[in-house]
């Protein structure tokens, strides 16, 4: 993995939509320079999550881009995804995704929101890590906010890349600048705004 493609991590939400077409916003934000797309279904039956993978995989292998797949390890082997991105408490998916980057080369990152858990996630093999959340976000219920010091900390704490997660947006990304992130991971700060191309290249130019 390139820590470049890490810079605007594209974490999908279809409740940012506003009845706009998925893909069509997603393609949107790869014509802007989103360098990573992560997939993260929660609510979908298998084979409906694998048939959208699918999907998905085609528009970005068509703009040189890696597919994450969140969680579903099944779902990442069967769409020939990218990687695989866990939450910090899947200890044994992130196990077996270690198994899958060793075998099969792909990417692995894994959420962490404390210097133990980052130093963990790191000695499992993983990647990169997302960390957050930052601002507070509406995707994830149980996600706790994380202080820009406690965001520092962790970042020195690892060899690894570190992405930014969590209510991030155009407005309020500049308070990521010298932190040594390698990108910011960003949902409905791209997908819920009116101009997706906009925002994105936004995103694309900053300076962290």
């Amino acid at each position: 993995m390139n820590k470049d493609q890490l810079k605007v991590y594209l974490v999908t939400d279809n409740n940012a939509l506003n009845g706009r077409d998925f893909f069509e916003v997603v393609e949107q934000a790869l014509k802007g320079g989103v360098t990573m797309v992560q997939l993260r279904e929660k609510m979908l039956k298998t084979s409906d999550f694998l048939k959208k993978a699918n999907k998905l995989k085609q528009l970005t292998q068509k703009y040189n881009v890696p597919m994450i797949i969140n969680d579903r390890m099944d779902i990442a082997f069967d769409s020939n995804s990218d990687g695989l991105h866990v939450g910090q408490k899947d200890i044994a998916i992130c196990d077996e995704g270690q198994k899958m980057r060793n075998n099969y080369g792909k990417i692995l990152g894994v959420t962490a929101n404390t210097v133990a858990l980052a130093q963990e996630a790191e000695k499992m093999g993983a990647d990169y890590l997302g960390v957050g959340a930052v601002f507070g976000t509406t995707t994830k219920a149980d996600a706790k906010p994380l202080t820009i010091q406690e965001l520092k900390e962790i970042v020195e704490s690892v060899s690894i890349p570190v992405v930014a997660i969590g209510g991030i947006t155009v407005e309020n990304v500049h308070l990521l600048k010298g932190i040594g992130l390698a990108g910011v991971a960003v949902s409905s700060g791209i997908m819920g705004v009116d101009d997706v191309l906009a925002a994105t290249k936004s995103f694309k130019n900053l300076e962290l």
